[in-house]
């Protein structure tokens, strides 16, 4: 992708690097490699994600002493050989642990990694926007210009305001694309733009729209689709990051799944994302701890769709409002010395070793595993303990 070797960059930037892939489909052979190389702290990033993809039945031998699951797959295993989960407080707080196999490991300013301000590949978001080009050059137009490169025949002849969505169609509900309509219908002249992932589902959302459309008074719904535009897929996650600023003016994030890497890639390139936060589940509360990081906590639902559309509808009918949180998040983005905790890989990094630590020190002192606490500031954690030895942290309530 645009030169970009990952394989050779994960080579250059490890102490070891063992080539495992004759070993994919055999979890037996695969865990014995790991034990006979004395792993510590094994990471499973698929839990029931990729359609089997990965080696089956690896963790549930244990190969290493303790396993932990981490962003890829948001929600529990059901599995009690995983040990932990990365998490922060906002996604997973405490009073929700029932709802988990694994005890809690507790990052600092949001669980999920994202290396968008130390990667030379991704582009920084701009207060201004580049003069439009025809054809379309990544990098330049406004939404409202570049109107998700729909023909001009379609839509509003002058788009007011561009929502945005691009997750697959299967994180989508009837609910959420209710409130989607209930918005364009409150907003004149806005539009939003989908990914076409996948396109055979395009005619389904659209039949869906229309007769949503009708049952709630609407003639007959067209001037409702016409006002969905979809995008092609781009593979390359350079590119698709940078039009981000190109084509959204904000994300109306999905429910009760959000986007999580999609959100990352538009967080990054300025684009605020409502979302609603009134859901139990981790997936469904990673961008109200995104929000809540940034600053931008007025952008959380916690009272469910009708506030939701709300917020959305404030945001496309007050520019106001609107252009001082899209730089609020744009000052966010492009805060260096010091880097924003949001964007700071590497402070993440020192977290996340910091909590690895932690957890091999219980396990060499043979206490039993709970949850484990960071303090926001630096990462440090406070080395006081309760009785049943988990680390907390003063700070808890801050982040």
């Amino acid at each position: 992708m645009r030169g970009v070797d990952w394989r050779e960059r994960v080579k250059a930037n490890v102490d070891f690097f063992h080539e495992v892939e004759h070993l994919k489909d055999e979890h037996v052979e695969l865990a014995r490699m790991i034990h006979g190389l004395n792993i510590h702290i094994l990471i499973e990033w698929d839990g029931y994600a990729r359609q089997g993809m990965r080696a089956q039945g690896l963790f549930a031998l244990r190969p290493s002493p303790i396993l932990i699951l981490h962003q890829e797959y948001l929600g529990t295993t059901g599995a009690q050989y995983i040990d932990y989960v990365i998490i922060d407080r906002i996604t997973s707080p405490e009073h929700l642990e029932d709802f988990n196999t694994k005890k809690f490991m507790y990052m600092p300013n949001h669980f999920f990694s994202k290396g968008h301000a130390m990667q030379d590949e991704v582009k920084d978001p701009t207060y201004d926007f580049e003069p439009m080009q025809t054809p379309y050059v990544l990098g330049t137009g406004s939404p409202q210009e570049n109107r998700c490169l729909s023909a001009a025949s379609v839509g509003p002849e002058e788009v007011s305001f561009v929502y945005c969505n691009y997750n697959k169609f299967l994180k989508m509900n009837p609910e959420t694309v209710l409130s989607w309509i209930e918005i364009l219908r409150k907003v004149p002249d806005s539009i939003l733009c989908l990914l076409e992932n996948s396109t055979d589902g395009i005619l389904n959302l659209d039949r869906f729209i229309r007769d949503a459309a009708v049952s709630s008074g609407d003639d007959d719904g067209d001037d409702l689709v016409d006002r969905v535009h979809f995008l092609q897929w781009q593979a390359n996650p350079f590119d698709h990051q940078m039009r981000n600023q190109d084509f959204c003016n904000v994300v109306l994030d999905s429910y009760p799944y959000n986007g999580h890497t999609t959100a990352q890639d538009a967080l990054y390139g300025g684009v605020p994302i409502v979302t609603r936060s009134d859901g139990d589940d981790m997936a469904s509360r990673v961008t109200t701890s995104a929000n809540t990081v940034l600053g931008l906590g007025q952008l959380n639902a916690y009272d469910g769709p009708a506030q939701y559309e709300e917020i959305a509808i404030r945001l496309g009918t007050n520019p106001g409002m609107f252009n001082l949180i899209r730089a609020r998040l744009v000052d966010a983005c492009l805060m260096r010395n010091p880097m924003h905790p949001y964007w700071d890989v590497e402070r993440y990094v020192k977290n996340m070793e910091t909590l690895f630590t932690l957890a091999w020190e219980r396990y060499l002192s043979g206490k039993p595993n709970e949850h484990l606490y960071l303090s926001a500031e630096e990462g440090r954690p406070n080395q006081e303990e309760t009785n049943n030895g988990s680390y907390i942290d003063e700070d808890r309530n801050e982040l």
